[in-house]
């Protein structure tokens, strides 16, 4: 059984102390491959410090909604540049966050279509970040779509109704350990969403799944999300682990 987890920074100093080990526990959780979304242009360098013999990764470059900086002439040319590189597999992550702070909300949405315009470029898939944004995200993603443009909504927390229209305008669904959450209504959701359109995650070192509620996720929690996502579908772990790898081989092109 191979488990992958399209959404991970482990480059992050969350990790710093004990990567090995937490690369070690993730190989024996069986996750076989870990996709590696940016942050800014730092997290690059970050990257490529990653190593173990029994996973392999894949990086993506974007600017994290809260860290856009509009203030470089050459941002997008850059970005176009890097993602059009064999060794990136995205275009993340970008999106919306309205949670932390609403003073910059044009600036992102002008990163965000930025971003879209590098992805439809590239040909490659678009990370979404959403806190508090679900509609201007969507309404964007529906105005940038020219029917080429692919993606995931990472970290999935919406609607039926925004989820459905989420896979109608091209996304998949990144679904993480909020979906294990008893009162979040987010796997209710998920169950009524077509299997063939999701994706597992972790977003670690944030959002660990139940029971690891309030510490720092890690990859190997990832398989309390996929045995979650087995329970709500009615498969077999097993079935959940060769789909969603199956839906992420061929979103993200990884051959």
């Amino acid at each position: 059984m191979q488990l992958t987890d399209t959404h991970s920074h482990l480059y992050l100093d969350a990790f710093k102390d004990d990567i090995d080990s937490v690369l070690n526990r993730a190989a024996k959780a069986d996750i076989r491959t870990i996709l590696l979304p940016a942050i800014d242009w730092i997290s690059l360098d970050q990257m490529d410090q990653l190593h173990h013999d029994q996973i392999k990764f894949h990086k993506m470059m974007g600017i994290h909604p809260c860290e856009v900086d509009l203030s470089r002439s050459d941002e997008e040319e850059r970005l176009l540049e890097v993602c059009s590189m064999d060794q990136f597999v995205g275009v993340g992550e970008t999106g919306l966050d309205y949670y932390w702070s609403t003073e910059f909300i044009e600036n992102q949405k002008e990163s965000l279509r930025m971003h879209c315009r590098v992805a439809r470029e590239v040909n490659k898939p678009i990370v979404l970040h959403n806190r508090d944004a679900t509609d201007d995200l969507l309404q964007i993603i529906d105005e940038e779509q020219d029917g080429d443009l692919t993606g995931v909504w990472h970290c999935f927390t919406g609607t039926e109704e925004e989820g459905k229209r989420a896979i109608d305008l091209g996304l998949h669904l990144g679904v993480g350990g909020v979906a294990t959450f008893k009162n979040a209504g987010v796997g209710e959701v998920v169950a009524k969403m077509p299997l063939d359109k999701l994706i597992l995650e972790t977003d670690a070192p944030y959002l660990s799944p139940a029971p690891k509620r309030g510490k720092r996720n890690e990859p190997a929690f990832m398989r309390y999300t996929a045995e979650k996502l087995a329970v709500l579908k009615d498969k077999s772990l097993e079935e959940i682990a060769e789909k969603t790898t199956g839906n992420a081989i061929e979103l993200f092109n990884l051959g």
